[in-house]
Formats: structure tokens, sequence, C-alpha cells
């Protein structure tokens, strides 16, 4: 896909265009060969003997007519015919090319009935960074016919990754007597989004094995963030989860009746954040919810997310953390199908199963092979897909400035005013920070612009196939300029599917984010802009646990960026490389689990997959 009004530089159109005009040439030069200065001079005697057989000269010559004109009709006919072809194919690519800009500029945000006043308003390109582009851009135009390195597409240190294996879902042997007394029933109400919700629900199944209780099937809550109203048999298959759980922790679709008619609030079984710290301890829930379970048999935890941390916690509930993330939550079959078209849209090349695909895709998904092109012939066509996290909440909460000018930094005001009044209080009553600051500190989303420049130090190609995951940018079209000028071949769901194929996830934001997990999670390359998002969390989490050394993830240390680009105006384009590629490489280093790390996120612990010494 190029960037909306220019086209991009073709071999193809060009040998085309050469093909018909040297066809013309070639035929005149024959010709005009073909007839020697001997010839000519015979000619001319011919011409001067026969002049009184004029007769006799003008059969000759119409004879001469009649034998060429049809070679001579054929050439010009040719002709005509190839420029028209080239007209039509040139119009019609063009048209191609506009079509999937506009395509892509909505869904970028730019779609007035559907997208905020701030992410569609149209502006001026953005760029902090000329020089850097420029040079980008130049070292992207010499690499675009040499060999790409193949380490781009591979996982470092693959024989280690390799050696540690998915095996949260092995089997253990079941407690005596379980079941037999079930402390009560545990209701979750989870806030949030597609991924905060799924860890919520993974806590839960975590806390029922803690407590001895029965888990009934998680809720989702209403946002006004989110606008969604699906539940959880909306996203996940109920059944399905039911039984891959059902040795270790006892879950039911509905509470019995006679709780069912209980007010919960008024007899004390409603348990909020006011009642549970963040990232409480099992001996938080053992001392505070224990105690009203056992005297009325239910507990209700409203707005439930992030309730449970992570260290210290027995490693059975971490196990069954992990085999409730990765083994139990499986997609509806109609995400899965959709999801299945999706993927097969975006790939280009030849591909067996991945252990990622059956997980996320079932049954829907079948080995892709190319249907109208030779594979060996066109080279392998991989994708890198994106989680570019520069929505405008996050963009406003961060404080940091971004190059737009006054008007720019008026609009984020009016937004934190309006939709983060405790932040605007709390600010009143601190000591500000240097936008300087905040940006050493890591603290400043990155921007379209600078993802670019990482993906152009990494190595990665102009043709590059991207996909880009979320799409409502911040400032829209005005912000990815930058972006699609280094990479214009950038696709999203709503360019890859018909709207009649994404009619049933209009309006349904989860159903939406869990078509971008499929592409994130399946694809060559997953690269992050911001490691602490849900979904770069979980899908990163998800390519370590399933990827078996073949499913690289790119990681930027946003300190150390911060402190490459601010030698934006003198730093040469190798040392640039050199050092992203340092910063990328020491972030894909191999490690087990640190202590209190999400283990969502760094599945690679004793707890959730299991280590073959090779």
């Amino acid at each position: 896909m190029g960037k909306q009004g220019s086209k991009e530089y073709d071999p193809s159109n060009i040998g085309r265009r050469m093909s018909g005009g040297d066809y013309s040439l070639n035929s005149k030069m024959l010709w005009l060969h073909g007839l020697k200065s001997h010839d000519f001079h015979v000619l001319r005697n011919d011409s001067m003997k026969y002049s009184t057989c004029k007769g006799s000269f003008v059969g000759k010559k119409h004879l001469w007519l009649r034998k060429d004109v049809k070679s001579i009709v054929f050439v010009f006919v040719l002709m005509g015919f190839l420029i028209l072809l080239d007209t039509f194919l040139v119009s019609f690519f063009d048209s191609m090319v506009l079509q999937n800009s506009s395509t892509l500029r909505k869904s970028l945000g730019l779609k007035e009935d559907k997208m905020d006043a701030y992410i569609m308003k149209e502006k001026s390109p953005v760029q902090m960074y000329d020089r850097l582009l420029k040079l980008a851009s130049a070292s992207l135009a010499k690499k675009e016919f040499k060999q790409e390195s193949s380490t781009l597409w591979e996982e470092p240190n693959r024989r280690q990754v390799a050696a540690w294996k998915p095996c949260a879902d092995r089997k253990v042997l079941k407690s005596l007597g379980k079941y037999k007394k079930i402390n009560g029933y545990i209701i979750v109400s989870a806030n949030g989004g597609l991924n905060q919700q799924r860890v919520a629900i993974c806590n839960a199944v975590a806390v029922a094995s803690l407590l001895n209780a029965t888990l009934v099937l998680p809720r989702f809550l209403y946002s006004n963030v989110w606008n969604d109203p699906s539940q959880f048999g909306d996203i996940y298959q109920e059944d399905y989860f039911i039984d891959v759980m059902k040795d270790e922790v006892n879950i039911v679709k509905e509470l019995p009746s006679h709780l069912a008619s209980l007010d919960l609030e008024a007899i004390g079984s409603l348990i909020t954040d006011a009642d549970l710290v963040k990232e409480a301890k099992p001996t938080d829930y053992v001392r505070t919810v224990l105690p009203i379970l056992l005297k009325n048999g239910v507990v209700h935890f409203l707005g439930y997310g992030n309730r449970l941390g992570f260290d210290p916690l027995p490693s059975e509930l971490q196990r069954l953390r992990c085999k409730c993330n990765f083994h139990a939550l499986k997609f509806v079959p109609e995400i899965q199908r959709v999801g299945s078209l999706l993927v097969t849209r975006i790939r280009k090349y030849d591909a067996a199963l991945s252990m990622s695909d059956k997980q996320l895709l079932g049954n829907f998904m079948h080995s892709i092979h190319s249907k109208q092109h030779d594979a060996a012939a066109r080279g392998p066509f991989k994708y890198l897909a994106l989680h570019l996290r520069f929505e405008i909440d996050m963009v406003a909460y961060s404080l940091c400035d971004f190059g737009g000018g006054e008007s720019e930094r008026n609009e984020l005001q009016a937004y934190r005013e309006i939709h983060f009044p405790m932040l605007i209080e709390r600010l009143k009553n601190s000591k500000s920070v240097s936008q300087s600051e905040l940006r050493k500190l890591g603290k400043c989303p990155l921007t379209p612009e600078e993802a670019a420049l990482v993906l152009a130090g990494i190595g990665f190609k102009h043709r590059t196939y991207i996909y880009l995951a979320g799409s409502q940018i911040y400032g829209g079209k005005s912000r990815m300029n930058s972006f699609t000028n280094l990479y214009p071949n950038l696709v999203t769901k709503e360019t890859l599917l018909t709207p009649r194929e994404l009619a049933p996830f209009q309006n349904f934001s989860s159903k939406l984010a869990a078509l971008d997990f499929i592409a994130c999670a399946t694809a060559d390359v997953f690269a992050m802009t911001d490691s602490g998002s849900q979904l770069s969390s979980l899908v990163s989490g998800f390519r370590t646990y399933y990827g078996g050394g073949h499913a690289p993830t790119l990681r930027p240390n946003k300190k150390r960026l911060a402190a490459i680009l601010s030698e934006n105006s003198t730093i040469g384009w190798n040392s640039f490389e050199d050092r992203v590629k340092k910063m990328i490489e020491e972030g894909q280093r191999v490690h087990v689990r640190r202590f209190s790390r999400s283990i969502y996120r760094q599945p690679r612990c004793p707890e959730c997959m299991c280590k073959s010494y090779l």
C-alpha cells in the first residue's frame, strides 16, 4: 500500500513500458538496416533504367506494398495495443492504491462519524526528526534490492529458547477429597477491555483454587470507555473452558437459585477494590475473603482485575494461571473463523501450522499455499505485526510534548481536563517535570515516526509488510505520514477484511481486539512500542509460550531510545543502526521469569514451562 498521491517504484512497470517501445524501435531499425548503401545505389540505377518502363515499375512498387503492408499495420496495431494496455494497468493499480489508502485512513481514525474528534482532526504532517528520516530513507533505498538478513526474522539464542516447552496443562494428581466440601461460590465481574478481562479470569481461577471455592463463569462489566456489552460466552468457548479446568477448579455457569436471590451487598458479600489492596497476597484473601465466604456461602468480586500479586504465590496456583491463559481460554468459532481469514490474507508465503495457529484458530486454519504465483520465484513475504500505542488517552496522560505546537498542547490539556480530572488535581500539588526529563525517564509513548526509525535502524526493508494493531492513532494521517513514507505496505484488519466480514464485530471492541491479538500472536515478528500495554504483554507471553524459538518479539527500551534520539542532529546513520540493534538484542535475551514479574508476559519458569537440557 503506498502513500496517497504517490506511486511506488515498480520494476515490472518499467519492463512493461520498455517492451512495447523496444519492439517498435527494433522493427524500424531492422527495416532500415536491411537497406545497405549498395542497395540504395541499385535502387537509384534501377529507377533510371526503368524510367521508360514506368508501368512495370509501378507494378513492382504495388507488389512490394501488398507484400509488406500487413507487417507495417501489425506493428502499429501492436504498438497501440501495448500503449492502451499500459494505460489501463497503471490506472487500475493507481485506483487500488487510492482505495486502500482511503480505507487505511479511515482505520487510522479519520472517519468523522466513527472516531473521536481529537483523532479525526486533519492537521499538517508532524515531524520531529527530519534529518534522521532523510538518513533512514536513503539507507532503505540503498538496501531495497540487496539480500535481507535472515536474522531479522529469527529469534536470537534459538537453541536456548527452544529448550523451554509448554507444559502448564500437565496432568497432576487430584487432591484427595477435592470438591467433597466446597467453601462456597465466587462470582467475578471483570472490568476493562479484552486483555484486562483475560487477566482477571485467570486470577479468579487461582483464587477459587486457593479458597477451595466453586467459580461461577466470570461476567464482564460494561464500560463507557470500551462500549462493549459482550459477555464471556461471546468471546470464549464456555464448555471448553469448564472442561479444561474441571480436574482442578470446579466451574459452573450459574449461581444456585437459593444464592442467586440474595442481596449480596446487604449481607456483606460484595468485595470491591477498597477491600483488597492492589496485587494482594494469598494471605490477604485468606484473612479478608475466606471468613465472608464461609459465613455467606458466596462472595462477589466487583470490578475485579489485577487484585492478585505474582509473588509470593504457591507454584500450583501459578501453574493454574498459566493453564487458564494459555490452554483454557479459546476464542469462539466466530472469532476463530474471521481470525483465520485475516491471517490467511496477511501471510504471503507457504507456511505450516504453528502451535499458536492451532491454539488460537482451532480447525479453521489450514496450511497456507500460494494460489496465484510460484512462492519460490517470488520469495518469502513474511509480515511484522506492530502494536503502536499512540491513542489519545495515552498521549494526553503522558504529559509529553509531541512536536505538534501550541494547538496540540491546548488540545491535549482540554482532553485531560475532561477525562483525567484527578490527574489535573494531582498536578496542581506536585512539582512539574520538564519535557526533556520526561523523555529521558522513558515516560513518553513512542510516536509513529519514532517507531519507523527503530524499524529502519534494525534493518527492515522499505517494502516490509506490516500489520498495524489497534489503528486509532492520535492525529491520524498527519501522524502516520512519516511512518508510511518509510513503510508504505501497511495494513489493518479494516483493510484486509470486507465490510460484510467485519459487520458482526462492529461496535464490539473486545471482538475487534481479539482479531488484533490473533494477528499479533501469529506474526513472524511482533514489535511493541509500550511494554506496559496489556495487549503487548499478553501477546509477547503467548509467543514465548508457543513460539518454540520461531517467534521473535521486539521491545524498544524507551529510556535508551530517548538517549539515542536526543542526538538526532549529529548522530550518523551507521551509529544509529548499531545502537538501536544493540538495544533490541538486549531486550531479547533469554532469562527465567524474575520475582514479581507477570507470569502472563514471562511464562518461562518451572510453573508454566518445562526445560529440556540439550
